[in-house]
């Protein structure tokens, strides 16, 4: 089996290989493709990660390559996982908007749409590169907004999924507190990617016990301060928010917060810089700690869970993964894009079915509908270009929503984000 990963100078890779490694069993993988046009950064983590199988005892081969036809040449999954524009841009994305009074955040509001559409276009690429080399490949796409990026993928005609790993996070979150493995946990996780809520909790599967409200009456107080909400609104609710609902929930208090301090793209640049030192450290051959401050947690293990099931091995039955609606939900249209448990395997993800069991409350299903009806737009953007589509994306984004601040987002997006845009 050969696996590529577009994307793999990326500092979050020694968490993957970590992951390749200790669950060879899962996914058994002959060879693995780290594809970076950074190649200075790429040797650093592609000697790391020899490392880390070498002492894992992985028998698989890990090359490295600039050369992306050639990287995915044969492959039977590739991994996507970019970052357009490197942490420079990502801080832009953080910043400008806080100009206007919105959030500044790499994967929603404005700075999500910049990230859209500087990254649409670079993947369709890689995609149709990929398709051309292999066209039986399966393409896993990790790269953020992974919900646009995914129906960007799908309406093209590839073999994709999205992956997130909010859900695996909070599976690892619950089976802890309540004492037994995280494979006993199967979650009711219902919403787009980064819009989602965990509307219930199961004990052996999709038909298990719903344990949620234990959880919120004995742990409430220790999700709320992790998600940084009020334990009265977990109560009110009664169910778990992803934390990226803080956003939405708490804009303005967000927007003051994020207005006193320094970005996070400016944290994880000052963590990539000290990682990389790591990295070309001949003696270091596994991951090391401070790379769980840089994000992605259980990442890995959701990827390889995601691939083996998708190449035919032994992963999870019942998955969280982004792909079509098709009806899950009625009250979206067929092809928005998803984030729910799905059946997955060799044919694909087919979504387990949510509305004709529990029908979403309205306050979840109307923040849902106005969120896609941004992300229509926002594809449309990112295809076709344009100030007026980029003004009507922003304007139909509960986070900005008024014509003011859309018109002044507009400007400030084009400005940073010129030499990205080729129709600008």
């Amino acid at each position: 089996m050969k696996l590529a990963v577009v994307g793999g100078g990326s500092t979050y890779t020694p968490e993957l290989i970590d992951g390749f490694a200790r669950l060879r069993d899962t996914l058994p993988i002959e060879e693995l493709v780290l594809v970076d046009p950074a190649l200075d950064r790429l040797e650093l983590v592609g000697g790391l990660a020899r490392r880390i199988f070498a002492k894992q005892g992985h028998p698989g081969r890990i090359t490295t390559t600039d050369d992306l036809d050639a990287g995915v040449e044969g492959a039977d999954a590739v991994l996507l996982q970019l970052r357009v524009g490197g942490q420079a841009a990502r801080n832009e994305d953080e910043t400008w908007p806080l100009e206007c009074g919105c959030v500044g955040q790499e994967t929603t509001g404005a700075g999500g749409l910049a990230k859209a559409l500087r990254t649409v276009p670079v993947v369709l690429d890689i995609a149709e590169r990929v398709r051309r080399a292999n066209p039986d490949a399966w393409i896993i796409d990790f790269t953020n907004p992974v919900g646009i990026v995914t129906r960007a993928l799908l309406q093209a005609g590839h073999k994709a999924v999205g992956l997130c790993n909010v859900a695996i996070g909070f599976q690892r979150k619950f089976a802890g507190m309540l004492g037994v493995s995280p494979s006993d946990v199967h979650l009711d996780h219902v919403g787009l990617n980064h819009l989602t809520w965990e509307t219930g909790v199961r004990l052996g599967g999709p038909e298990g016990e719903n344990v949620l409200p234990k959880l919120l009456a004995e742990h409430g107080d220790t999700l709320a301060d992790t998600l940084r909400l009020p334990r009265d609104i977990l109560d009110r609710l009664g169910v778990v928010p992803s934390y990226y609902l803080r956003y939405f929930y708490a804009h303005d208090e967000v927007v003051r917060e994020l207005g006193t301090k320094p970005s996070r793209a400016a944290e994880v640049a000052e963590m990539e810089r000290e990682l990389l030192k790591m990295y070309g450290d001949p003696e270091l051959d596994e991951k090391p700690e401070l790379l769980a401050k840089r994000g992605g947690a259980y990442y890995s293990e959701a990827a390889v869970d995601l691939a083996a099931s998708l190449l035919g091995g032994g992963g999870s039955t019942y998955q969280v993964v982004n792909t079509y609606n098709r009806g899950t939900l009625p009250f979206l249209p067929d092809d928005a894009v998803i984030e729910v448990q799905a059946a997955v395997g060799h044919a694909g993800a087919t979504p387990l079915p949510v509305a004709p069991v529990a029908p979403v409350d309205p306050l979840y299903a109307g923040l849902m509908a106005n969120v896609t009806a941004y992300e229509d737009l926002a594809l449309e953007a990112a295809l076709r270009g344009g100030r007026e589509r980029v003004f009507r994306a922003l304007l139909a984004h509960p986070l900005v929503g008024q014509y003011a601040y859309a018109e002044g987002l507009t400007d400030r997006l084009i400005a940073h984000n010129r030499e990205h845009l080729a129709w600008a």
